[in-house]
């Protein structure tokens, strides 16, 4: 019947606008579009307790970084412009040092016979997991072939991979900047700023 083979044709030509759209929008000729309209409700419920813990630790000092982290991923035999990635990730975070005193006891400080001196084993500085600023941390850039740009229409990208990676990069630089030891030192003055203001002449050896 004539209103049946119209309205084929009237599917297959809305099927050829759609896919067209489609492949315009991955290869950037067309911008992106929500074609049918979206809405988010946040249905999440409220934060639960879990544990209070109390802290023995001295925060020392606290560095701030930034890195980006620039990832490739290619498939073996195909050219990138059909599939794979390249993602630059740029991430900032701050990494703390600190000083643990849950292992000190009465034997780790020592007061002189006269009572004007002390010793204190005093113990080196740690450095924290660092800690990403979300707000401050995003995907730069990201180059992607065509099966991958397809795929990002149906599939969220988890980027969890980036932000552990952006952690390690961010603790190596930590671990090269000397914190631990701008750390011990603060450490170090802020006991002898106490002890000093007791009448003690203060020195320390340091405990693993």
């Amino acid at each position: 019947m004539q209103w049946m083979r119209l309205a084929k044709f009237g599917a297959l030509g809305l099927a050829v606008v759609l896919v067209i759209a489609a492949v315009g929008q991955l290869t950037g000729a067309i911008p992106r579009f929500d074609l049918f309209g979206t809405s988010e409700t946040d249905r999440s419920q409220p934060a639960v307790l879990q544990s209070i813990r109390d802290l023995s630790r001295y925060q020392a000092v606290a560095g701030d970084y930034q890195v980006v982290v620039d990832v490739e991923k290619d498939v073996a035999y195909v050219p990138d412009v059909l599939a794979g990635q390249r993602t630059l990730f740029v991430a900032a975070g701050t990494v703390t040092a600190y000083v643990e005193f849950s292992g000190l006891n009465a034997d780790s400080i020592r007061v002189s016979p006269d009572g004007k001196s002390v010793e204190v084993d005093l113990p080196r500085a740690q450095l924290d997991k660092p800690s990403l600023d979300n707000s401050r941390s995003y995907v730069f850039s990201q180059e992607r072939g065509f099966w991958d740009r397809l795929n990002s229409l149906v599939e969220t990208q988890n980027q969890q991979d980036f932000y552990l990676k952006a952690e390690e990069k961010i603790a190596e630089a930590a671990a090269s900047s000397g914190l631990v030891e701008r750390a011990d030192e603060n450490t170090r003055q802020m006991l002898s700023g106490l002890l000093t203001a007791l009448g003690y002449e203060v020195t320390f050896t340091d405990v693993s």
